[in-house]
């Protein structure tokens, strides 16, 4: 529905009528935000990041500072009172606030948040509004958990899968078309720890060598395909929607009913498979396959 009035009202900056749901799959140590801290975490930044508690504003903090863990509705109200005045902030005081922490956390010991404060100022030419990482959770995460929520990915290799859609609601890092309000006004203000917002796969009872992520969308699911050495001849079995399939790690020899001729699959390669039909892979070398597939389950 927030996608069709977009695009009625600002077709300009967001051309479909569709929402963009994206996941996001670690295959490396995986660093990004994802959600919004706990509010205890978020109530000690307040008290010990002067610039943090400047830029929010006295009267916020002290709102969220008196909600208690028996209010659930009065936690996320004053959690959107206080991001809504952060991201509103103009862009001078944040600046301002942004290199008085620097200045003041350079002189002190760095640890592992601070320091993503400081890598990210000079890629951003200032117009970071660093306090995202005092509200927002930093979830470093080895692979394969895979990430379906808000979301700003820092420095990962993943397997990204979206929606059909080119609608993105950005509101900082980035120099295309920001809309806060919008993004103040779409969110989940529910704090938990970023624990809880990964997507775990379940393995297949068909299939050992597949893991399922399969998100609480309709639009796509995703399976995990890890193909052992030992195995010289694997089914990529044929389902009822059309997918993609895209070669992470090794290689093979593809064949298909479907298909006119042999494909080579290495890494990078990606195939469009039919719905309802299979692929056959043939290996010839020593090590074992890594693939991911896209689909939608029916």
């Amino acid at each position: 529905e927030l996608a069709e009035k977009l695009h009625a009202q600002y077709p300009e900056h967001y051309p479909d009528t569709n929402h963009k749901p994206e996941l996001a799959i670690a295959l490396t140590p995986f660093e990004g935000l994802c959600g919004f801290r706990p509010v205890e975490e978020i109530v000690a930044f307040l008290q010990h990041v002067p610039e943090f508690r400047a830029l929010i504003g006295n009267v916020a903090a002290e709102q969220l500072e008196r909600s208690g863990r028996d209010d659930p509705r009065g936690v996320t109200a004053a959690l959107r009172v206080c991001f809504t005045r952060m991201m509103k902030s103009e862009k001078k005081v944040f600046v301002d606030h942004l290199n008085q922490l620097v200045k003041r956390i350079s002189q002190e010991a760095l640890v592992n948040l601070n320091k993503i404060s400081i890598i990210l100022l000079p890629q951003t030419g200032g117009s970071l509004h660093y306090s995202l990482l005092r509200c927002v959770d930093f979830n470093s995460q080895n692979p394969p958990v895979s990430l379906m929520s808000v979301s700003s990915l820092f420095s990962p290799d993943c397997i990204e899968c979206m929606a059909c859609s080119d609608n993105t609601v950005r509101a900082g890092l980035t120099p295309k078309f920001i809309d806060v309000l919008t993004l103040c006004e779409m969110l989940n203000y529910t704090p938990a720890p970023a624990s809880s917002k990964l997507l775990l796969p379940a393995q297949s009872r068909l299939d050992p060598c597949v893991s399922l992520y399969d998100p609480p969308i309709p639009d796509f699911a995703v399976m995990r395909i890890e193909i052992p050495s030992p195995i010289k001849l694997y089914l990529i079995s044929a389902i009822d929607s059309a997918s993609i399939l895209l070669t992470v790690q090794g290689s093979a020899v593809g064949t298909s009913t479907a298909a006119t001729s042999e494909m080579i699959l290495r890494p990078g390669t990606v195939l469009f498979i039919s719905a309802n039909e299979s692929v056959s892979l043939h290996f010839n070398s020593p090590e074992g396959m890594l693939l991911f597939r896209a689909c939608c389950l029916l």
